[in-house]
């Protein structure tokens, strides 16, 4: 009788063993997938502060640019009013001229 229950006795030592050891594997496990998610979530902030950094640039640079086009079509417009006015004013002293 001893013999068997030696048997039972190791045997549930046996299961017990091979429970601990799921255990601490799917513990393993989840340490690992935890450990992953946090080393995406860095990556991910990373790239996300350099997107911001970049949009931010082109935004001055584009800022930039589009002032320099209005400048320089003020500037455009500014002469054409000028032409314009200038024509206007000769148009009108020939008109003067030909009604005396």
């Amino acid at each position: 009788m001893k013999t068997g229950a030696m048997k039972t006795t190791f045997s549930i030592m046996i299961a017990a063993v091979l429970l601990s050891l799921a255990a601490f594997a799917y513990g393993q496990a989840g340490t690992d997938v935890k450990t992953a998610a946090e080393d995406t979530g860095k990556a991910t902030e990373k790239a996300a502060k350099k997107t911001g950094h970049a949009t931010k640039k082109a935004a001055v640079k584009t800022g930039d640019a589009t002032e320099t086009a209005a400048k320089d079509t003020g500037k455009g417009v500014k002469k054409g009013t000028k032409a314009v006015g200038h024509g206007v004013k000769k148009g009108a002293e020939k008109t003067e001229d030909v009604a005396k």
